[in-house]
């Protein structure tokens, strides 16, 4: 199957899902802080993260990827040669994945400011007043509701992550996207190995999306949903 090229995609899988998933830990934790500093009281935070989303949202991945990449190295090995050090050669999966990471948390920024206001208030002014600590609100009142709020925004943006993973092998990275096109110039057959990976990526977003499906009928367990 494939000219026998198959298992080589397949080792490249392992690779696209290693990025995609530390790229959506980075964008996460890029999202959480995000979001609060647009929650925040500090006219310093909330510019700041302003400034991030807008910026970001308005450029396009490739062309963050390349600065980001290209510029990035270029910064790092400036400051190794201001202090005399040995030059630094960046490692593409870290390129990367930091890269996909700080784009998508621009994203998710919006989407985790959502869930939480979505939350009332009142509920967590209401656990306040019974005598609650604040970490014991986050964990029993604020989280599992905007965890329900923010999955239907987290799995569009983890769907378009992965297959902004592809992104990734115009930087040097050996993953499926890569390997696909190295198969398809030595077989001359480029139309069967792209539609191979279209099928791999539309697998995997298939299955993401029945998971976390089940996930959001986890934490909608006695929710009543109306239909308008």
């Amino acid at each position: 199957m494939l000219h026998g090229y198959l298992p080589m995609i397949l080792d490249g899988l392992w690779t696209t899902l290693s990025v995609a998933a530390a790229s959506l830990a980075i964008a996460s934790l890029f999202g959480l802080v995000g979001a609060v500093a647009k929650l925040s009281e500090s006219r310093v935070a909330r510019a700041a993260a302003d400034v991030y989303t807008t910026l970001i949202r308005s450029l396009p991945d490739l062309v963050l990827m390349l600065l980001i990449f290209y510029g990035g190295q270029i910064l790092v090995n400036e400051i190794t040669m201001a202090w005399e050090l040995d030059y630094i050669d960046i490692n593409p999966f870290v390129a990367g994945t930091a890269t996909l990471g700080f784009i998508f948390g621009a994203y998710l920024t919006e989407t985790f400011r959502g869930a939480i206001l979505a939350v009332p208030r009142g509920q967590i002014e209401a656990g306040l007043a019974y005598g609650m600590t604040f970490p014991k609100v986050l964990r029993r009142i604020l989280v599992p509701q905007m965890v329900r709020h923010a999955i239907p925004g987290f799995l569009n943006n983890w769907l378009v992550m992965v297959k902004a993973t592809a992104l990734v092998s115009i930087i040097g990275l050996d993953d499926m996207m890569h390997r696909a096109s190295l198969a398809s110039a030595a077989t001359r057959e480029p139309f069967t190995f792209y539609a191979a990976i279209g099928a791999i990526y539309l697998t995997i977003t298939t299955v993401s999306i029945l998971v976390l499906h089940l996930v959001e009928r986890r934490f909608s367990l006695g929710v009543r949903r109306v239909d308008l």
